[in-house]
């Protein structure tokens, strides 16, 4: 018994010494867990995924009323590539929550399921991204500079702007995040 508790407690130590080695080599991001979330599998959807999006895009954007936005949702300068890998996920999860309102919005009211199959793409992709940011470490840095920046400005659009501008914004960037940013996402440190 004693030598089993000496062995259990060395143990402890040794991943205790590993963790805070781990901590104080990186202080400023996760690591190993972040490269846990293989999103590969999304680098490119499929023509038909792709297809169902561009319809349900073109049908939609016919149908939007006069909008105006007092900011912009999604700013065209900015660019996944200028967060830091870590930062990625979360700002796409964000994303892809704030086009699921929208566009869930949309589908309650328009007719027909021209959203359907965008809808059911868009949840399955959310829920794994939600899945990946959900499971790494909560102690890890609270979302700071360029992250922050944008977490900040998709939920103050989400308060301020209007419906109109909301699903002008989301239409427009649409096919941005399925080809741009999913893709830098799901290559991780090969997006630069």
């Amino acid at each position: 018994m004693e030598l089993e508790l000496v062995g259990s407690c060395t143990w402890v130590l040794v991943l205790v010494a590993a963790g805070l080695s781990l901590a104080s080599a990186s202080p400023s991001k996760p690591t190993a867990a972040w490269t846990a979330c293989d999103f590969g599998r999304f680098k490119s959807l499929s023509p038909r995924e792709l297809e169902a999006f561009k319809k349900a895009r073109d049908a939609l954007e016919n149908s939007l009323k006069s909008w105006s936005c007092t900011t912009r949702p999604f700013p065209r300068n900015r660019d996944l590539r200028q967060l830091q890998v870590w930062e990625r996920p979360v700002a796409l999860e964000a994303e892809l929550a704030l086009t699921l309102k929208v566009l869930g919005t949309m589908a309650d009211a328009s007719q027909g399921g021209i959203l359907d199959q965008p809808l059911h793409t868009l949840h399955h992709m959310h829920s794994e991204l939600q899945a990946c940011v959900s499971a790494q470490p909560t102690a890890g840095p609270q979302p700071q500079g360029r992250l922050h920046h944008w977490l900040h400005r998709l939920h103050e659009a989400s308060r301020k702007e209007s419906q109109g501008c909301l699903e002008a914004s989301v239409l427009f960037n649409l096919f941005r995040l399925l080809k741009k940013d999913l893709e830098c996402v799901a290559s991780g440190d090969l997006c630069v």
